[in-house]
């Protein structure tokens, strides 16, 4: 039985490394934002799992989940934020042209 559920691990590894790799740019802050509200709902379980008093492993298992989902939080937003600074337009204007003599 765990080779099959190992084979199914790399196998959505597999195909979910190709779906994202064909994603065009222009799509990818819109995945970002998606992905960070499933890390959000990610979040929302490994603290109810470090919560639980279910026994110490379990305990410091939900922690190391709650510091993942948390990085993988922040990590998405400052990807996200740095990519739509990529699509914002220089300011029109005079004020921002240097003077010409």
């Amino acid at each position: 039985m765990l080779i099959l559920e190992l084979y199914v691990f790399v196998l959505a590894g597999f195909v979910g490394f190709m779906v994202i790799t064909r994603v065009p740019p222009l799509l990818h802050t819109p995945l970002m934002s998606a992905t960070n509200a499933i890390s959000g709902i990610s979040l929302v379980g490994s603290m109810v799992a470090a919560g639980a008093h279910r026994g110490g492993v379990a305990t410091a298992l939900g922690f190391i989940a709650v510091v993942c989902a948390t990085t993988n939080i922040v990590g998405g937003f400052l990807i996200t934020d740095r990519m739509l600074k990529m699509f914002r337009r220089e300011p029109h204007g005079d004020s921002a042209k240097p003077e010409k003599r």
